[in-house]
């Protein structure tokens, strides 16, 4: 069974960037989809991007596009969220999350079934 640990989060400004981890243990067996997923206070769980293992293709949210960067480490069973240009509406708990969504389902996170335990990302003005 697939296991996710996040780090990396932490605080920045406005502008700033930084580069969050998932590191999985467990066989990622093809059809696997990690994805990135956030949710910030009083909202529902957002979708942020997504790496299909298998290829390597990605999936971006509209809101993170051209910002935002998924890639992975095979060798490390890592993936990484490099984030650059954050905005204060980014600050949100964001989860790595694995699954083996349809590509029409690939954006939603009810499509994944091993979530990982979240890292804080907090963007100030």
């Amino acid at each position: 069974q697939v296991q996710l640990i996040e780090s990396g989060g932490g605080s920045v400004q406005a502008g700033g960037s930084l580069r969050l981890s998932c590191a999985a243990s467990g066989q990622l067996y093809s059809g696997y989809s990690i994805a990135w997923i956030r949710q910030a206070p009083g909202n529902e769980r957002e979708f942020v991007a997504a790496m299909r293992w298998s290829g390597g293709h990605t999936y971006y949210a509209d809101s993170v596009k051209g910002r935002f960067t998924v890639s992975r480490d095979s060798a490390k069973k890592t993936v990484y969220l490099e984030m650059n240009s954050l905005k204060t509406e980014d600050t949100a708990i964001y989860y790595c999350a694995a699954g083996r969504p349809i590509t029409s389902a690939i954006r939603s996170p009810d499509s994944y079934t091993t979530w990982g335990q979240g890292t804080q990302v907090t963007v100030s003005s």
